[in-house]
């Protein structure tokens, strides 16, 4: 694996290394002691799966809040999704900062997501599949949400969204509310 940090501090993209031959390649896909060796929360509680049926599908922007705030691992196993992450730390240099890549089944890369930061996604290809791998298990009580167009955010979406569940669709602006992330 080869782990290289995003912009936002204790973020990472994860790509594979890729053991190849006559019957195609191997490769790490997770391994708990490059997690430790990084500095990255190596823990999985449970793996979720998404399918989208179009393009345009938006899921997000979510987090929860501590104890059951979550680590994940996002990988795209088929299609394509853009896949964004918000700093909720209000101590880090880069609280409410944003950051965005494209997860392909063809480039294989992860987005590891650190606690306190939001997530979400934008489908780019129909049938897009997305595979979770998270620190806690989903607790609705704790479960928080940013508007993904949010403008105090400045997400630059690759194509609009064209259907976002009427829960993403509520949730408050930072400019109507305190975003909580402990």
């Amino acid at each position: 694996m080869q782990i290289s940090p995003t912009p936002l501090p204790g973020s990472a993209l994860v790509d594979l290394t890729l053991l190849e031959d006559d019957r195609g390649f191997f490769a790490r896909a997770f391994c708990r002691q490059e997690f430790i060796d990084a500095g990255l929360e190596p823990l999985v509680e449970q793996a979720n799966i998404s399918f989208n049926h179009k393009a345009g599908t938006l899921r997000g922007l979510h987090y929860q809040l501590e104890p059951n705030a979550e680590t994940k691992l996002i990988r795209c196993y088929r299609g394509a999704i853009y896949d964004v992450i918000v700093d909720l730390r209000p101590e880090s240099p880069t609280y409410l900062q944003w950051f965005g890549a494209e997860l392909t089944e063809d480039n294989r890369t992860a987005m590891y997501v650190p606690r306190n930061f939001a997530h979400a996604y934008l489908t780019l290809t129909d049938k897009a599949e997305v595979i979770y791998q998270v620190s806690t298990a989903y607790t609705p009580g704790a479960e928080r949400g940013l508007r993904w167009d949010d403008p105090a955010l400045g997400i630059d979406w690759p194509i609009p969204p064209v259907s976002v569940s009427e829960k993403d669709a509520n949730w408050p602006l930072l400019s109507d509310s305190a975003v909580e992330a402990r």
